[in-house]
């Protein structure tokens, strides 16, 4: 992952900078939120939820106006990117326009809504495909809302956030992303700079914080799918369906970058499907909560990573592909043995299906790794129904979603 330079013309960068109103959350207690979360869902099932028990959707799925109440789904979030407010607090912004400036973008196109300065939540008023020119650099306290019509950010590139804060990104098709740069991008309304070539993910996560990606359809890109490095963190990946790629999803820049050590990411209810080959997650250095996801296809691992990562996966359903020199859902890079073997990987209620399995180690191989073991994950018999409405959703106006 390379980093881009990011010229100033014209004026001062005038973005937001990263200020945050509280530190950033113990795993520990954030995984006992999310438990507590579930075991409410469950208790309010016949009020609230549509029978699916996830507790992200039960919390807005059933209300008939939904699209009246739009900004609701900010306070559904669960994990590490629970506080991610995006455009809750702000006006309602409707794109109107697929076309796309880099430079000079004109209203009602999804650039202009993603670079103003104050909190915006935004909607589409038809389906469209957008084909951005250049990477769409995203501006703080921003929602992009892809419900009640077929939204793809396809054959051009793609979403960056950038040392940005507060970013929900909800109900996209983003795939076919390819690599953008060498040209000038505008990040807010007084600052537009020199890009140099992007990796061509679909979402890439550089410095950010507080970044939620719920019920997107993710595939086909020419880096990662949703990638997160350079000191990125409190980040929620959730109902999301991925297919067809290669490298899905990069946790953390590099085995030395150590500020990644503060890096923590909630991977919950996604369907990893057809066509997936590895880097489910690729984790560096911080703390990775994987619960309550469907693996339905990879051909090198599923989990893997470097650098001393702790991954708790639980509750998960692993099905192994039929080959026999690929069962291992895990995967220990760039270490001998004798370094990865106190790395805490844990694996608890994970469904190991067709051989697959799971290799423990550090402390999480041990049955009283206290630092995970608040959260009891819904069962693995039961992600089936909790995923089956992973990626974008067809939802129409008076009716549930």
């Amino acid at each position: 992952m390379g980093i881009q330079l990011f010229v100033l013309m014209v004026l001062p960068m005038l973005a937001p900078t990263l200020t945050l109103s509280s530190p950033f959350p113990d795993p520990e207690l954030v995984v006992q939120e999310v438990n507590e979360k579930i075991n409410a869902s469950r208790r309010n099932l016949a009020f609230l939820s549509c029978g699916t028990g996830n507790p992200i959707d039960d919390c807005w799925r059933c209300d008939p106006n939904w699209e009246k109440n739009r900004q609701r789904l900010a306070d559904c979030a669960i994990g590490f990117g629970k506080h991610a407010i995006g455009g809750r607090d702000g006006k309602i912004y409707v794109v109107t326009d697929s076309g796309d400036d880099a430079v000079n973008p004109k209203p009602g196109t999804l650039r202009y809504g993603v670079i103003q300065n104050e909190p915006l939540w935004i909607i589409f008023a038809r389906d469209m495909v957008i084909k951005l020119k250049q990477e769409l650099m995203m501006n703080s306290f921003k929602t992009i809302d892809g419900r009640g019509a077929s939204v793809h950010i396809a054959g051009g590139p793609c979403i960056t956030i950038q040392y940005v804060t507060n970013i929900i990104i909800h109900g996209l098709n983003i795939h076919d992303c390819k690599q953008g740069g060498n040209a000038y991008v505008r990040d807010s309304p007084e600052h537009y700079g020199y890009r140099t070539v992007s990796d061509g993910d679909g979402v890439s996560i550089f410095g950010g914080s507080h970044v939620w990606v719920d019920h997107c359809s993710l595939s086909n890109c020419r880096d990662g799918l949703i990638d997160a490095i350079h000191g990125s963190t409190a980040i929620t990946i959730s109902n999301n369906y991925m297919t067809h790629h290669n490298k899905v999803m990069l946790l953390g820049h590099s085995d030395s970058f150590t500020r990644d050590k503060n890096m923590q990411v909630t991977i919950a209810f996604n369907h990893f499907g057809e066509g997936l080959v590895q880097r489910m997650p690729r984790c560096r250095h911080g703390y990775f909560h994987v619960v309550n996801n469907d693996y339905t296809h990879w051909e090198m691992y599923a989990i893997g990573g470097s650098a001393a990562p702790t991954i708790n996966s639980q509750g998960n359903r692993f099905l192994a592909p039929d080959r026999v020199d690929n069962k291992e859902v895990t995967k220990h890079e760039d270490a001998p043995e004798s370094q990865w073997k106190n790395w805490n990987w844990r694996s608890e209620g994970d469904l190991m299906l067709n051989g697959a399995f799971f290799t423990r180690s550090g402390a999480g191989a041990s049955s009283n790794y206290a630092k995970a073991s608040s959260l009891s994950a819904r069962p693995s018999s039961l992600v089936g129904s909790m995923t089956m409405g992973a990626g974008s959703l067809s939802c129409k106006k008076g009716k549930r979603c």
